[in-house]
């Protein structure tokens, strides 16, 4: 089912008309401006029309609904654009084409693009659901749950397959929202990815998936696999909770195709025999099963739960009359028999919950046991939901695979979702601190790689929870919690603006003050800074706290490496803000970069260093300060003679910046030696570096014509032209220090570097 599908054929259909007879329009060659014009805005009007379909063919169904009405204007600008452009290309092509225009132009003004009514209702369902998605809790999850559902359904999206898709088209809105910095739209798809991985195992478990059987036979439900609980001790948990909220369970029936059978819903049906029970009772695990089956298994010599690998405590079989009140229910309200009698076979899934058995029994592992086979039969793992028609159907292999494949993520998917909220419970409720950093140690390895994981939690309670962990850490002392909770939160953080805001908002940055009281914790606390300050918001609030100190203090201090990285990279983001110079200055900044610059050798911090003193000097303030700090002068131009070529661009800017306008500035500079350097890098450096650096010399140029008077300009330059060297200026001292090679004989060839001649 394809969403606005009576708009894209009618769409269609004219673009196919108009595409066809674009190439004629183009062999008429217009050569007029305004038939060029008019071809190229025909050729936009395709495009558009053409991504408008691209757009509804490839969307989160889920997402067209709720915005029908930007996707109706869509459609009509599409339309009014293509109507537009051929008027336009009518008046300048053959009367032959014309015609097939003057045609499509008619057909283009007779229609009329309208929502489809049940489409706008379900978008309409949505959308209410999304208002009131935040005042769901746990009593009436259930509401959120059959709402959700109902309308997927109306969606079309009634299969695991079309589940995944759905969760697909929706991570790719998200990343598209992201790049665009749409906040509000990036929620909205947030949210209702959340739904669709929250309910995809109810798609799989109520309805009967075609789809997904890979083109095999539908048959009777007992021979389709169970896709619940397919682990020791984990996913039991979630099928307990489905069936405590089936007493409240609207059981409504399902309108499907003719044909199509009704499926009982996964709780009220044996997980052995996969058939509504008969005769239901309750294990030592808390598992229904029907009685007949989880006898027969426990005559075989089974002491443990089929269906979660459980060691039992006892044998013993309680009626669950409550199961059985709504097998009853279920039953009438759907037009299906109340069973009369217990399954006369137990069919395949006995035995293959046994081999399981056997599996689990050899590793710990939760391992599949696909490769089995049983008398020629391909026995399935408990996961899969795989509908098996009869003993002896064999299927090709590479199907099989990828049906394996496609399951186990749709499981795994659905048992990250119930680790995600043990972690928050162990956060929120436990008090054992040790118990806690291995939860918060799981989670900073977790939110390292995966951005979905990011998204999920920051909209679940995660950024809240984290810091009270990391607040109990600081209070108590524990640095390996400290930093274990830092870097938590800076995963969380990467490349996620909304969850540095809320970071910013529950106070992480007096926490953060706190914590590098303790100097072990500094390394954690400076890479928390780094991420925090890439916001923009984040900016500000770190450059009026205590961390310009603290940072600046890093880069004199701290003698490792990495920790200093992460403080000079905070300090630039944090320079880029204007009214951050001030306290940058205050803090003692420059003394702290000038300490990176007199590393001799070493180039792992030159470039970083002299792109913050660019935007410190972008201030008088910071020029000052600059220009009056011993020795910073000569490691900059030191720079210019042995930096890499990107490090003498930056130095080119940075004197730039520094001497234009400040005589004083310039003869520092010049006192350097810096005319030779300056010349090889306008010859040999980088596109930037050549323009700074002869932007430099001009102005060295200019400062010396204004600073000397006509009659020593007038013997400079007959002394130039007689070729002589001259000895009594002296900058030829500081000059003769340094390598001259070709870059001075260059110097006293070039007409242009006159006046540097000594």
């Amino acid at each position: 089912m394809q969403l606005h599908g009576e708009m894209c054929k009618t769409l269609s259909a004219i673009y196919c008309k108009v595409f066809s007879i674009f190439p004629s329009l183009e062999a008429a060659r217009p050569r007029s401006k305004s038939g060029i014009q008019a071809l190229c805005s025909l050729h936009i009007a395709l495009e558009k029309a053409k991504n408008v379909l691209q757009h509804c063919s490839e969307c989160s169904k889920l997402y067209l609904a709720i915005t029908g009405d930007s996707v109706l204007l869509k459609f009509e600008k599409a339309r009014c654009a293509l109507e537009d452009s051929l008027r336009r290309v009518d008046d300048i092509v053959p009367q032959s084409i014309g015609c097939q225009i003057q045609h499509v132009l008619r057909e283009l003004e007779d229609t009329v693009f309208l929502l489809d009514p049940l489409e706008k209702q379900v978008g309409d369902e949505i959308i209410v659901l999304l208002q009131q998605g935040k005042k769901f809790t746990n009593s009436n999850d259930t509401n959120e749950l059959e709402c959700f559902h109902q309308a997927a359904t109306k969606l079309g999206i009634t299969s695991s397959r079309a589940a995944l898709t759905e969760r697909r088209a929706l991570k790719k809105l998200i990343e598209r929202a992201r790049a665009e910095e749409d906040k509000r739209k990036e929620s909205i798809v947030a949210y209702l990815l959340h739904l669709m991985r929250k309910y995809s195992k109810l798609f799989r478990s109520e309805i009967s998936d075609d789809n997904d059987s890979q083109g095999s036979t539908p048959c009777s439900p007992t021979v389709e696999g169970s896709v619940e609980d397919g682990g020791p001790g984990g996913n039991c948990h979630a099928f307990d909770r489905h069936l405590s909220k089936l007493g409240s369970f609207n059981f409504k029936s399902n309108n499907r195709r003719s044909g199509q059978m009704t499926l009982p819903p996964e709780e009220l049906r044996c997980p052995i025999s996969l058939q509504l029970m008969f005769d239901p009772v309750i294990i030592a695990s808390g598992q229904t099963y029907e009685k007949i089956c989880i006898e027969k298994w426990f005559s075989d010599g089974h002491s443990t739960c089929p269906k979660t690998q459980q060691k039992l405590s006892h044998l013993s079989l309680t009626p669950n009359y409550c199961v059985k009140g709504l097998i009853a229910s279920w039953c009438e309200q759907n037009g299906v028999s109340v069973p009369d009698c217990p399954p006369e076979s137990l069919d395949l899934n006995y035995w293959r919950l046994a081999l399981s058995e056997s599996e689990s029994a050899n590793s710990r592992s939760m391992g599949s046991v696909g490769s089995c086979k049983l008398k020629g039969v391909k026995v399935v793992p408990l996961e899969e939901s795989i509908i098996i028609e009869e003993a002896g159907i064999t299927e090709e292999a590479e199907e099989n695979e990828t049906e394996d494949l496609f399951h186990k993520s749709e499981e795994s998917e659905l048992g990250i979702l119930d680790s995600y909220q043990n972690f928050l419970f162990v956060l929120n409720e436990g008090e054992d601190l040790r118990k806690k950093c291995k939860v918060v140690e799981q989670l900073r390895l977790l939110l390292k790689d995966d951005e979905e994981a990011r998204i999920f939690m920051g909209a679940n309670g995660f950024v809240e929870a984290l810091l009270q962990f990391l607040d109990s850490a600081v209070h108590e002392g524990n640095g390996m919690a400290q930093e274990t909770g830092a870097m938590a939160l800076f995963n969380l953080a990467v490349n996620n603006s909304r969850n540095k805001e809320m970071m910013l908002a529950a106070g992480v940055i007096p926490l953060l003050e706190e914590m590098i009281s303790n100097p072990n914790s500094h390394g954690s606390a400076t890479a928390l800074y780094l991420n925090l300050t890439l916001l923009e918001e984040g900016k500000h609030i770190v450059g009026s706290s205590q961390a310009v100190s603290f940072l600046t203090e890093v880069l004199r201090a701290n003698p490792e490496p990495l920790c200093k990285l992460d403080a000079l990279h905070a300090l630039f983001n944090l320079s880029t803000l204007p009214s951050n110079i001030p306290n940058l200055l205050s803090a003692g900044i420059i003394s702290g970069l000038q300490s990176l610059l007199a590393a001799p050798g070493d180039h792992t911090w030159t470039e970083k260093v002299i792109a913050v003193l660019i935007n410190l000097a972008s201030s008088q303030s910071g020029k000052d300060d600059m220009v009056s700090t011993p020795g910073l002068i000569s490691r900059l131009s030191s720079t210019l003679d042995i930096g890499e070529a990107v490090e003498q661009e930056h130095a080119a800017s940075c004197l730039l910046i520094l001497c234009n306008g400040n005589d004083k500035c310039s003869q520092m500079v010049l006192q350097e030696g810096v005319i030779p350097a300056l010349v090889s890098i306008s010859v040999n450096g980088t596109s930037r570096g050549k323009e700074k650096a002869q932007k430099l010399l001009m102005l060295f140029r200019e400062q010396r014509q204004r600073d000397q008077p006509p009659a020593e300009m007038q013997r400079a330059e007959s002394s130039r032209n007689s070729m002589s060297a001259p000895e009594s200026n002296p900058l030829c001292k500081s000059i003769s220090r340094r390598k001259m090679g070709k870059a001075f004989s260059f110097l006293w060839k070039s007409k242009n570097y006159s006046v540097y001649q000594c």
